[in-house]
């Protein structure tokens, strides 16, 4: 499949908060959370008021323009931190690509874009949150160099990379 990867428009901010609503886990055969999920506190602090200068996203598009997945990052403080939260000069990545469309290299090449990305911006590292049992996304991470730093007590990994 030929697809593009580019910086996200303001006009694709839609298409991030849908990737933002799929990148949430549900284990096979259970119930899928609401759309409704995206308006929780600890949720929407991924994307609301995005366009901060430490904002940066990634779309994947193919040859008729349609978006396929995207990776994000945002920096959050001690005092708003994210699921996978460092520290306060670490960036939070979150990242989903679209169902018909997983299995195919785009996470990879999306992700090691942001990471490239994120390097030539100055960022020490990157984090993320992941839960274990997502083993695609687990087994992608780790092939990335992201290593486990912290276990919640939900279970869910805090994973980083050093740039």
């Amino acid at each position: 499949m030929n697809y593009s990867i580019k910086p996200v428009e303001n006009k694709e901010a839609a298409f991030l908060w849908e990737m933002l609503y799929q990148s949430l886990y549900v284990p096979i055969g259970e119930q899928a959370f609401s759309q409704g999920i995206l308006k929780e506190p600890a949720i929407e602090k991924y994307l609301k008021n995005w366009g901060n200068p430490d904002d940066h996203a990634l779309i994947a598009k193919d040859e008729q323009n349609n978006p396929l997945g995207a990776v994000w990052i945002r920096v959050f403080n001690s005092t708003n931190p994210g699921y996978g939260y460092i520290d306060d000069e670490t960036p939070e990545l979150g990242m989903a690509i679209a169902t018909d469309y997983r299995g195919q290299g785009i996470g990879k090449h999306l992700l090691s874009e942001m990471v490239t990305l994120a390097h030539t911006k100055g960022y020490p590292a990157l984090s993320l949150s992941v839960n274990p049992h997502n083993k695609l996304a687990l087994q992608l991470y780790e092939k990335a160099g992201f290593e486990k730093v912290y276990e919640d007590d939900g279970g869910s990994w805090t994973m980083k990379r050093d740039l």
